[in-house]
């Protein structure tokens, strides 16, 4: 795997193991969850699949052409990674309520699978999932009981939630453009490339609060100025409360955020606001593209904790099992775990 995120801080420490990943595509398996249930009714035809070596854009696009409708007609909750065996609903607008027969998509694409498929009210919209369930195998690994421990360690502490490499596009080109078209003053119609440099942006200079946050100690700990998130909830921590918020923090009652900018003034005060203010000042093009769009302040948890974490070793095979709630990065936790690369594909 191609770390664009090497000059960032590990957790743990920069891990000694080696590995690959995703040395066929069944090494990486994600399966969505969606967190709700669908009506039985509607002009939207939901269909869940399974997809193998495929993007979801391209299963979407060829899904419209197979219903007879246009691509902007088909929909999903979240793009789900291409080098991998995926599980996910997209849906279809069909006013007319009537099923299509799926049966020559089916033949012209072996690597697709339609699980099964029902009607609703509403469009998928990208967002509108909780979470997803990831099993991913590590092979080829150098040091099995240098992984274990770290996985021990995750258990407990968890990783940093940085934004994975996938965010900044190959060679990290969308962190590249984000920053020309914020010096250049760039405007566009196509809202598909404006919406994913606007996301790079704000994702690199939250890594790099984050990052610092892990080199100065305060990955655990909160300090003063800090925003302190309970639930939906956001408080102030000030020096009288910031006791009592440490100890809410070690329980995991309360989380450590941070700044995903925008074109306003950063909420954070004092030792916190220093420590995000500098980082902001340091993207002056990548500022200037997320102010050009008036982007609003946003916050994020800094620690991510998988959910259900189990692990089985198979001689220098390790797989692992986790849930994740929606926007985290399963290349968070593997980065913690091992220099892994990706195989030379054959898929």
């Amino acid at each position: 795997m191609s770390d664009q995120l090497s000059s960032l801080a590990y957790l743990y420490g920069a891990p000694t193991a080696t590995a690959t990943i995703k040395a066929k595509p069944e090494h990486f398996q994600v399966r969505e969850n969606l967190g709700f249930t669908f009506e039985g009714q509607g002009e939207h035809l939901m269909v869940r699949v399974r997809k193998t070596g495929e993007n979801t854009t391209f299963v979407a696009n060829e899904l419209a052409k197979a219903c007879g409708v246009k691509s902007k007609d088909v929909s999903w909750a979240g793009l789900k990674d291409r080098h991998a065996v995926t599980e996910q609903w997209l849906s279809v607008r069909l006013p007319k309520g009537e099923q299509p027969d799926f049966s020559a998509f089916l033949k012209q694409y072996p690597s697709i699978e339609i699980l099964e498929t029902q009607w609703h009210s509403k469009k998928l919209r990208p967002g509108d999932l909780v979470g997803n369930d990831f099993t991913v195998t590590l092979s080829e690994v150098s040091d099995v009981e240098s992984v274990e421990k770290r996985l021990k360690q995750i258990a407990q502490q968890g990783v940093p939630n940085y934004f994975g490499s996938q965010r900044f596009g190959n060679d990290g080109k969308n962190i590249d453009e984000a920053r020309r078209w914020g010096k250049d003053n760039v405007r566009t119609r196509n809202a598909n490339k404006r919406s994913m440099y606007l996301s790079a942006a704000r994702s690199w200079i939250f890594n790099t609060i984050l990052s610092e946050r892990i080199e100065k100690q305060y990955f655990n700990q909160l300090i003063v100025g800090d925003i302190a998130q309970k639930d939906s909830t956001l408080s102030d921590v000030t020096e009288q409360n910031i006791g009592q918020l440490n100890q809410s923090l070690q329980k995991r009652d309360v989380a450590i955020t941070a700044a995903l900018p925008g074109d306003n003034e950063l909420p954070t005060k004092q030792q916190a606001l220093e420590l995000e203010q500098k980082h902001l000042d340091a993207e002056p093009d990548l500022m200037s593209l997320i102010r050009g769009n008036r982007m609003r302040h946003d916050r994020r948890a800094i620690a991510l904790h998988p959910e259900n974490l189990q692990w089985q070793v198979e001689k220098d095979t390790v797989t692992l099992s986790f849930s994740l709630s929606a926007g985290s990065f399963a290349t968070s936790i593997v980065r913690e775990l091992a220099l892994a690369s990706e195989a030379e594909r054959s898929y």
